[in-house]
C-alpha cells in the first residue's frame, strides 16, 4: 500500500489531517503529516519562513518514497521539493492547491483567478510578514460544509501566515517535470476560485483530474470521501 505524506495549507498545521489519517489507515495506507515552519507546533518565527524552509521540512520528513500531497497553499513547496528530490516522491496530488507555473510566486497566481475571496477578508500584522483571515470570515471561506466540533477544533489551532515564502519565485526544471501529478478540484470551494483549480489542473493529463463537492476542508468535511479518493489515485497506473 502507499505512504502518504500530508502539508497543511495556509495558517493551518498537521492537526487538520487528523480525521484524514484514519481513514487512510484503515484503507491499509500509512500517513503522517507535518508542521510547516512557524505553523502548528513548530516555533520558527513567522519573520523567518522562507519558501526553501518550507521545502527543506517537507524534505527532511520524508522517509522512504512518498505520495505527496499539499492543501492549497503546500502546492508549491511541494513542488519545491520535487525539483531538489524527484527521487523521493512517487507522486505529487494537489488538493485544491496552487500548481506552480514555473517562474511565477504564489501570490503571482494567487492574482490569476477571476474570483478573489480572500481579499477583503485578512489582514497583515503590523509589520507586513504574516496575514490572518477576519474570525468572522474564517467559517464561510474555509468550512462552511463542516461540523461545529471541526471548525471549533481549527479555530482554536490556526495560525499566522507567513508573507515572504508566498510572494518567492519557483523556478521548476526537468526533475520536478519528471514526477506524477493528480489534481483534486473543490467545486464548492470559497478559498480558490475552483474555475482556477480548473485552469490548474488542464495542464495535468486527463486521468490526473479529480472532482470532489466539498469546501476547502475536504479533510474535515469528507475525509472517507478524500481517503477513497487518495486510494484510487495511489493505485499502480
Amino acid at each position: 500500500m502507499a505512504e502518504f505524506l500530508l502539508v497543511h495549507g495556509s495558517c493551518h498545521g498537521a492537526w487538520c489531517w487528523r480525521d484524514l489519517i484514519s481513514e487512510l489507515e484503515a484503507l491499509g495506507h500509512s500517513a503522517r503529516a507535518l508542521d510547516l515552519p512557524s505553523h502548528g507546533n513548530d516555533q520558527t518565527p513567522v519573520s523567518e519562513v522562507t519558501l526553501e524552509r518550507y521545502r527543506d521540512a517537507i524534505l527532511g520528513a520524508i522517509e522512504g518514497r512518498v505520495h505527496l500531497v499539499g492543501h492549497s497553499m503546500a502546492g508549491f513547496p511541494i513542488a519545491a521539493a520535487a525539483d531538489v528530490s524527484p527521487e523521493k516522491i512517487a507522486r505529487l496530488i494537489y488538493l485544491c492547491a496552487y500548481a506552480p507555473m514555473s517562474g511565477t510566486s504564489l501570490a503571482d497566481m494567487r492574482k490569476m483567478a477571476k474570483r478573489q475571496f480572500l481579499v477583503d477578508a485578512i489582514v497583515k500584522n503590523a509589520d507586513g510578514s504574516s496575514w490572518t483571515v477576519i474570525p468572522e470570515r474564517i467559517r464561510d471561506l474555509f468550512y462552511h460544509d463542516c461540523s461545529d466540533e471541526a471548525v471549533a477544533f481549527a479555530m482554536e489551532r490556526l495560525r499566522p501566515q507567513a508573507i515572504k515564502p508566498t510572494a518567492q519565485i519557483l523556478n521548476l526544471g526537468a526533475d520536478y517535470e519528471s514526477v506524477a501529478k493528480s489534481y483534486i478540484r473543490c467545486a464548492e470551494d470559497r478559498t480558490i476560485d475552483p474555475d482556477f483549480q480548473t485552469e490548474m489542473a488542464a495542464r495535468f493529463a486527463p486521468k490526473e483530474r479529480f472532482a470532489m463537492q466539498t469546501s476547502h476542508s475536504p479533510f474535515f468535511s469528507d475525509p472517507k470521501g478524500l481517503a477513497q479518493l487518495l486510494d484510487k489515485i495511489a493505485q499502480p497506473r
